[in-house]
């Protein structure tokens, strides 16, 4: 998958991947598993412009998806641009809820739109725990959202 800069736009974040050949389904359409593919990777890297790294340290959050649900509005073919906008619509406690939106590159046509919950874990206990605070304070300042 090929992909071009990632861009904050209008208040979302948005991310463009190309639909590679070993992406489709034999009706030469992006394959329905490979929407909550594309989800994670535009959400990996709407993480990293926020500046949360998931490289291996004391201070890396621990996100496990609790939820995920994919709408499906129109085909997505191979070797089209699609745009990935992401949002975070809620953050809880210990949990957010991400929207994903799938639209042509450049274009006002939804194909499909993906919602996450993403819960933080505590590898140890196994159980969930707070959003550290560094994390919800750079969600809030992007998203200009506080907590509920």
């Amino acid at each position: 998958m090929t992909t071009d800069a990632s861009e904050k736009l209008q208040g979302s974040f948005r991310h463009r991947v190309r639909v590679r050949y070993g992406e489709i389904d034999s009706q030469a359409v992006l394959f329905n598993a490979r929407y909550l593919d594309y989800a994670d990777i535009a959400i990996t890297e709407y993480f990293r412009g926020l500046g949360i790294s998931f490289e291996s340290g004391p201070e890396t959050p621990e996100f496990h998806v609790a939820k995920a649900t994919v709408e499906y509005k129109a085909p997505i073919r191979y070797d089209e641009e699609i745009d990935l906008t992401v949002r975070t619509l809620k953050l809880g406690r210990s949990s957010l809820t991400l929207s994903i939106e799938f639209r042509g590159a450049g274009e006002q046509d939804a194909r499909a739109m993906v919602e996450e919950i993403y819960v933080h874990v505590d590898l140890t206990s196994g159980k969930s725990a707070p959003l550290p605070a560094w994390v919800r304070a750079a969600i809030e300042a992007r998203e200009g959202i506080s907590s509920t």
